[in-house]
């Protein structure tokens, strides 16, 4: 094994003694590819499976963080601690336990920049291409100042910049995408983050990968009848020659001596006899240097890849008229048909801007070549091949759209190019340009439609006729192909692009998907790069929430090969995949209808194939349209907002603009639906590939103007040990957002009913939806003048990764809602009413205006909501009070349990008391006026009213100088209370739960039935009920790992206790051989915290009972506790009737947990007990007959057993 010490003082170890000069350089030399680690990327990545990578999950990959600053790089995983700061989930695995490298640092007075510098890398080859994804967090996203990340590199003392951010960017991962070109020698990659003042900015990056890097191995190859070999071995295509890049990888395709009979011009020192027609707009000599560092402007040449090298570039102005062309003309050459010109172009920064190469003859343009559309920060390469009859020019036109650059570098001319005797002679030109056409009239934001008229660029291609004669509308991707491409341009930067091609009835094959004539086909193509072809519609859009796109098409390929549509969103940098198909070896095809659905910003819609062409391999596209795609098209189902999904999706559909989707389900393990208990819901996984970034999103379109206050019920489930939030919200058009309705954390298996007051819309239309960025929704297509369009947000957030989220049931009534059975204060105050203004009030502690608790019960953090009333004596003097009224709560059952959650200051906060009110008249039921400790405490009342009734929460003053009273998580349900801490679990958990605080990196256990969930294993029978029905508590502990080791249930605060019993069941079901844990009960309290129970991990047939002495002399919490030293530990453990008895110790008469019977085991019992007695009878018989005939005399005594019955171990530990 060889340990080799670079520059920069990064090692790597091979294990084949590689040189120093083969380390590093893309290309494995040791047989394990040992040379290839830490140089930036590991020789391949254990989780994508892709070489060359770098995935941060085990290393940093030799990446050093060299700035100066205490703005600095580190390694790190998403934390739930600091939500917003920083992913919320890896890029490679899409949850927290990923790795990424990120900038970590407090925001400084001065301007910090971080830097990130890989280890020296070697010779990258002409195809060379970098990819990862990086994520921006911070305020400052939502400012006008954008931050900018920037990637160069750094090669003989130059820094020059391969990429940066784009001005405008949102919040989740980004692919960036660089082609440093052709390096000879050493290099290495520079990151840099500049962060201003005060301003916290946050960066991440993850996957960086190196694609085709490494020049062609050196080896004696077989060239065929087009190629030629290279001084390496290796074989190039022959028109790959002299075309000014180093195939090869030696440089032997561009040698002076093979290279002598072609021109070419690098600009360096003057423009080569070409000729730059008089603008505005011109083309202009220049460099990166003089240009500076805006988005859109070459970083380098492409002669010598430096900032110093000279092209050409036109770029757009402000007040420039749309349209403006440069001009670049050839001198004449001869007529011939072995010309060929290679350019390189460079286009970024416009979806608009455009490169034209056209030959001239007698004043005639005649277009051979166009490139449209931004096709990255890199120089591409273009080759035009001439069989020109007539002496002509070539022309090379550029159009730089807004905020983008067009620009082009070393022409380089065939030795065919023969430049035209007479005009050298009588310096007369022999070919005339033709005469520019006029100027459009349009302004640079407008487009001119076929009647001369302007209208806003932003209404062309928004499917909705603007122009009188609709000429917006008329290249927009909609096409047959018969007449031109329809709008669509090849955005191609490699070896493959789309282009036209026609078919007759004599092509089989093509014509069983395909109608004969023109369609868009794939092609060989003139870029360096290796990769897809890609091919872009124009801007499109906005769009309505049906718009479907539809197209044939054909692709005949090796599984490697495939045919994709994705959406590319500019104003937030997003591409999403819509589409795809693999090719199965065959020819295949068809007709296709791809969803669009509604998007509020501008679109472009990308075809991307990738097949290898040398073989048979094909793919075609066809009769391209977009239906149902205006922005106010109203669907049949529109007004169906009650829906039980069992036949569709009614007047619901997706949100396909959002990062992940909800999947119309029948349960795959997690359980059935709500309707039926075999039907269809909405579900969402965010464990499953698909479901990387922040939000799944549900829409409804257009409704019925709602005079009055409409009720929105629907059913959902929360569950898994870590599952995210679920958020129903309200959104008027222009207005802040309103929280209707939230719940986060597993909420247990089983469906729960929510609902939420839509308010009313008065003559005014209104929209059911999730959420969207109103600042970028588009301000046209309104119904009316005065119609203000509302949205509500059926909206799940991925801050969690084990679980699953149901939704199901959703009905729409007239008239608001009643109270509410659970209130949580996430959203709102849930109807409750304070007596006067001032003194009850919601609020959380990190916006609140009073004095209250530091976090909330309900999610355990300063962000989460509470009531609370200041109780000081000048807010509420001794003897005054402050009442919090509910709405009338309707009586089900004889007795039903309120249970809230309270938390009164220290010192002299008063006193909490709580009234039933029914028909104005109040009955106390509950003074709370002192509260040990400093925690939420819970309080469970049971109510036995005769009719509706209401709950009257009065807090008193005491006089004091400061205090507060604060409520949270009220909740009434059916049947009486439960003694605390006593549970059997069937109607909800009894105030125990798991703890919500991220910082303790631990799971929440699950609430379930017997009912067999792959998703969630766990006994068939519960031991309440002792049937599939029953409830109880579980865990699958097959989760512990990474994320945490251990997960908690937690009782309520409960006072100290002198003698006092637990009593619980459970059941474990872990192989004895994979079990590395415990289940332990331990006590809580200000003291610390004490086992006093635990139980091994291992395999027990039926559910176990144990008994617990309590003792602590302060308040405590009792506390269930999966644990494990190791992982993975697969198995589960349950627990159910929890019966915790104050001041009653377990030597009492109450009865103890026994080990139960199953029915089998029962009906064995009884047979061998029956055949035992028989045996002892004749046992018996024998006996006395022996007696009687030895009449002698014996006595026995039985032998008794002290062994409890269906106890295992116990263990004691203080």
């Amino acid at each position: 094994i060889a340990k080799t010490t670079l520059p920069s003082g990064s090692v790597v170890i091979n294990t084949c003694s590689s040189v120093a000069e083969k380390l590093c350089n893309f290309v494995c030399d040791c047989s394990d590819c040992s040379d290839e680690n830490r140089c930036g990327y590991l020789w391949r990545s254990a989780v994508l499976g892709t070489p060359f990578t770098c995935d941060f999950e085990d290393s940093d990959c030799g990446w050093q963080d060299v700035g100066t600053s205490t703005y600095g790089w580190v390694r790190g995983r998403a934390s739930r601690v600091m939500w917003g700061m920083g992913p919320h989930s890896d890029h490679t695995m899409g949850t927290d336990v990923g790795w990424f490298l990120v900038t970590m640092s407090s925001p400084a007075k001065t301007a910090a920049t971080a830097w990130l510098r890989s280890p020296e890398m070697r010779e990258a080859a002409a195809t060379c291409e970098i990819r990862t994804w990086y994520h921006l967090s911070g305020s400052w996203l939502n400012q006008t100042e954008q931050l900018v990340l920037r990637l160069a590199v750094v090669h003989k003392d130059e820094v020059v910049g391969l990429w940066q951010s784009p001005g405008r960017s949102s919040e989740g991962w980004h692919q960036l995408v660089a082609y440093p070109g052709r390096i000879m020698g050493q290099f290495q990659l520079i990151f840099s983050l500049t962060q201003p003042p005060t301003c916290g900015a946050e960066v991440a990056l993850d996957d960086i990968m190196f694609r085709n890097c490494g020049l062609p191995k050196v080896e004696h190859q077989f060239c065929g009848a087009q190629e030629s070999r290279c001084h390496r071995g290796s074989c190039v295509a022959q028109r790959r020659f002299c075309d000014g890049t180093d195939d090869c990888g030696d440089g032997s395709d561009e040698g002076t001596v093979q290279c002598k009979n072609f021109t070419r011009c690098s600009f360096d020192h003057s423009l080569c006899g070409w000729e730059a027609a008089a603008g505005p707009p011109v083309w202009g000599r220049n460099t990166s240097l003089n240009l500076g560092t805006s988005y859109g402007i070459p970083t380098r040449d492409h002669s010598n890849n430096s900032r110093a090298g000279f092209f050409l570039h036109v770029g757009s102005a402000p007040t420039a008229q749309a349209g403006g062309t440069a001009q670049l003309s050839s001198p004449t050459f001869q007529a011939t048909n072995s010309c060929s010109l290679v350019l390189y172009c460079h286009l970024h920064g416009s979806v608009t801007s455009s490169l034209r190469i056209s030959y001239v003859t007698n004043s005639t343009k005649h277009l051979m070549r166009e490139r449209t559309g931004d096709l990255g920060s890199c120089w591409l390469r273009e080759r035009v091949d001439f069989n020109v009859t007539d002496p002509f020019k070539v022309l090379i036109e550029g159009v730089a759209g807004r905020g983008g650059i067009v620009a082009i570098d070393d022409l380089v001319l065939s030795p065919g190019c023969v430049k035209e005797q007479g005009e050298l002679v009588d310096k007369k030109p022999v070919v005339m340009l033709p005469s520019q056409a006029d100027a459009s009239p349009c302004a640079a934001d407008e487009v001119a439609c076929d009647s001369g008229d302007c209208i806003a660029a932003e209404l062309a291609c928004d499917f909705a006729d603007t122009c009188t004669d609709g000429s917006d509308e008329k290249r927009c991707g909609t096409t047959t192909f018969e007449s031109g491409a329809g709008g669509w341009h090849d955005i191609s930067v490699g070896r493959l692009r789309w282009g036209l091609q026609k078919i007759t009835e004599s092509d089989n094959f093509l014509t069983v998907f395909l109608c004969p004539g023109t369609f868009l086909a794939l092609q060989t193509g003139e870029g360096q790069m290796v990769g897809p072809a890609k091919a872009r519609s124009p801007p499109l859009g906005p769009s309505g929430p049906a718009c479907t796109m539809e197209m044939s098409y054909q692709i005949h390929s090796d599984p490697q090969g495939f045919l994709a549509i994705s959406v590319a969103d500019h104003t937030t940098g997003t591409i999403q995949l819509a589409w795809q198909i693999q090719g199965h070896g065959s020819t295949t095809g068809g007709h296709i209808r791809v969803p669009l659905g509604k998007r509020s910003r501008s679109f472009q819609v990308e075809l991307l194939a990738l097949v290898d062409l040398q073989g048979l391999a094909s793919v075609s596209v066809d009769n391209v349209t977009f239906e149902q795609c205006y922005l106010d098209v109203v669907s049949p189902t529109a007004a169906e907002l009650s829906c039980n999904f069992e036949r569709g999706m009614c007047g619901w559909y997706q949100d396909l603009s959002s990062d992940f989707k909800w999947v119309l389900s029948t349960g795959q393990g997690q359980g059935s639906d709500h309707t039926t208990g075999s039907g269809y819901f909405l579900s969402v996984d965010p464990s499953v590939p698909w479901s990387h970034g922040q939000r799944a999103q549900l829409l409804t379109s257009h409704q019925e103007p709602a005079t009055a206050p409409r009720c929105l019920s629907f059913w959902y489930r929360l569950a898994g040990p870590q599952i995210g939030t679920l958020n129903l919200k309200l959104w008027p058009e222009g207005g802040e957002e309103v929280v209707l309705w939230t719940s986060r954390g597993s909420q247990g298996s089983i469906w729960h009913r929510a609902w939420a007051t839509l308010p009313a819309t008065g003559q005014q239309w209104y929209q059911v939806r999730t959420r969207l960025p109103m600042s970028l929704a588009p301000t046209r297509h309104r119904v009316s003048d005065t119609a203000v369009w509302w949205q509500v947000a059926f909206e799940m957030l991925h801050d969690g990764f084990l679980g699953d989220v149901g939704l199901d049931d959703i009905t729409q009534t007239v008239g608001p809602c009643g109270a509410k059975l659970s209130c949580s204060f996430e959203a709102e105050g849930c109807g409750l009413a304070a007596s006067r203004k001032g003194t009850w009030q919601r609020q959380s502690n990190g916006t609140g205006t009073t004095a209250g608790p530091v976090a909330d019960h309900t999610t355990g953090t300063a962000t989460g909501h509470y009531m609370v009333v200041n109780t000081g004596r000048v807010s509420l003097p001794a003897g005054h009070m402050a009442a919090l009224t509910s709405q009338p709560y309707q009586l089900s059952v004889s007795a039903q349990c309120l249970a809230f959650w309270y938390q009164l200051s220290t010192g002299n906060p008063g006193s909490l008391r709580v009234f039933v009110e029914q028909s104005r008249v109040r009955r106390k039921v509950l003074s709370i006026s002192t509260m040990e400790g400093s925690n939420w405490h819970r309080s469970d009342v049971t109510i036995r009213p005769d009719g509706d009734w209401q709950v009257v929460f009065e807090a008193v003053g005491a006089g004091g100088d400061h205090g507060y009273i604060a409520l949270d998580d009220l909740h009434v349900s059916d049947g009486a209370c439960p003694e605390p801490a006593s549970c059997d679990f069937e109607q909800d958990t009894c105030g125990w739960s798991s703890p919500s605080d991220p910082r303790l990196h631990t799971f929440a256990w699950g609430w379930k039935s017997g009912i067999t969930l792959a998703k969630y294993p766990g006994p068939e029978q519960d031991h309440s009920l002792g049937t599939r029905n029953g409830h109880y508590m579980h865990f699958d502990t097959s989760m512990l790992g990474a994320r945490g080791t251990s997960a908690l249930l937690e009782s309520p605060p409960l006072p100290a206790a002198t003698d006092s019993c637990l009593r619980f069941w459970y059941h474990v079901d872990i192989p004895e051989h994979l079990s590395s844990g415990e289940l332990r009960v331990t006590l809580h309290g200000a003291a610390g915290q004490r086992i006093v129970w635990s139980v091994a991990g291992h395999r027990s047939r039926d559910w176990q009972g144990a008994v617990v002495p309590v003792q602590s002399p302060s308040e405590f919490q009792i506390s269930f506790e999966i644990t494990t030293r190791r992982w993975p530990m697969e198995g589960t453990v349950a627990l159910d009737d929890i019966m915790y008895s104050a001041r009653v110790g377990c030597h009492s008469s109450a009865e103890s947990p026994v080990e139960e019977k199953s029915s089998g085991s029962f009906v064995a019992e009884v047979v061998l007990s029956l055949i035992l007695a028989l045996v002892i009878l004749a046992l018996v018989a024998a006996g006395g007959w022996y007696w009687l005939k030895e009449r002698g005399l014996g006595s026995r005594t039985p032998t008794e057993s002290n062994s409890a019955q269906g106890f295992d171990n116990i263990t004691f530990r203080d």
